[in-house]
């Protein structure tokens, strides 16, 4: 076991502090990070204060981790001592089940083992990114090319993927019309993939304060979702809407925004549960869906492909005493978009 700080939760909804946290031995298969930027994701907010329901403490968050490999172990293939990895929402899985052999681990029928708050195949608590190093299996380990500085890509690990994955899935591109809903850490870099793909972008946001920033994001239209307006004049015209927001919305109201067989993707989760009118599915053959992060390969063609196109997340890096701070201004929705933790001053 190595002995590592960290920043963790003691106890729900208690501010993070400095502490010590083990990792285990690099094993067979294993690759030893050394962490450089960790992004803070608001669904660290969410586990840490026991949003989504009971979790494991002391908590150690951060599944957005960019940093470099120090050791491998003695059957690693993968990777050598000196790359730019990356580690995002998982650290395992079943490997055997049919979502996992389909490269859809995020899906696995056993469950994944997520990279903190969860339990991994040794029986011991997994914790995250707000860390100086980690020790993961080389499977769930990601390169980061090296077009992308490992400080903007280390937000793409999560805030990347869980927008890459519905936009291809749902086929944004070419002659497509598609609507970010939200444009916060996981909205922009929607705006941005939804732009490199090809599609015509619309933001829809509460309100125009954020407009000049989405434009130069790669939007096409703004609009604020707080006047009526909008929803009439945008009604029927759109393709796709990928939702980012984790506050219930009146889903009736977005779905009347849709193109017959449109598509409503939410990769926002709110707390409580929605409420919604079937009609406003059943007229117009439309969708509901959801989307969880993506499977290892496709984060890996997201890192890809932002690398490609020079897309990285557009971050404010922060020291880990700023933690708390820190999660007091995403709630507040004061970040331009993505907080990142440079773990060197852990």
């Amino acid at each position: 076991m190595t002995t590592v700080a960290a920043y963790a939760a003691p106890a729900p909804k208690a501010p993070l502090e400095r502490t010590t946290i083990e990792r285990r031995q690099v094993g067979e298969y294993d690759v030893l990070i050394d962490i450089k930027f960790a992004g803070i994701c608001h669904s660290d907010i969410h586990q840490a204060r026991e949003g989504w329901g009971e979790a494991i403490f002391p908590m150690v968050p951060g599944h957005e981790i960019a940093g470099v490999v120090s050791e491998v172990g003695a059957g690693v293939t993968k990777f050598a001592v000196g790359d730019r990895v990356g580690v995002g929402c998982m650290v395992d899985s079943c490997r055997e089940c049919e979502n996992c052999k389909a490269g859809r681990e995020q899906y696995c029928v056993k469950g994944n083992i997520p990279t903190y708050n969860g339990i991994g195949k040794d029986g011991e608590p997994t914790y995250g990114g707000y860390s100086e190093k980690v020790v993961v299996d080389e499977n769930f380990v990601v390169r980061i090319p090296d077009g992308l500085s490992l400080d903007v890509a280390a937000p793409l690990l999560c805030a990347g993927i869980t927008l890459y994955s519905p936009l291809k899935r749902f086929g944004a591109g070419p002659g497509k019309k598609v609507a970010i809903v939200g444009l916060g850490g996981l909205g922009h870099m929607g705006v941005k993939i939804a732009h490199a793909l090809g599609a015509e972008v619309t933001v829809l946001s509460q309100s125009l304060r954020k407009r000049e920033d989405g434009l130069k994001l790669g939007a096409d239209h703004y609009y604020a979702t707080s006047d009526p307006k909008t929803f009439e004049e945008l009604a029927g015209t759109l393709d796709l809407i990928v939702s980012t927001v984790s506050a219930p919305l009146d889903f009736g109201a977005y779905l009347s925004l849709l193109k017959t067989e449109g598509t409503l993707a939410n990769v926002g989760a709110p707390e409580e549960p929605i409420s919604l009118n079937l009609f406003s599915v059943i007229g117009g053959g439309k969708s509901l869906a959801g989307s969880m992060i993506g499977g290892i390969a496709e984060t890996q063609e997201m890192l890809d492909f932002c690398a490609e196109h020079g897309l990285g997340a557009e971050i404010e890096l922060i020291r880990a005493e700023q933690i708390n701070e820190a999660y007091e201004r995403v709630v507040a929705s004061d970040v331009r978009y993505r907080f990142v933790i440079d773990t060197a001053t852990i």
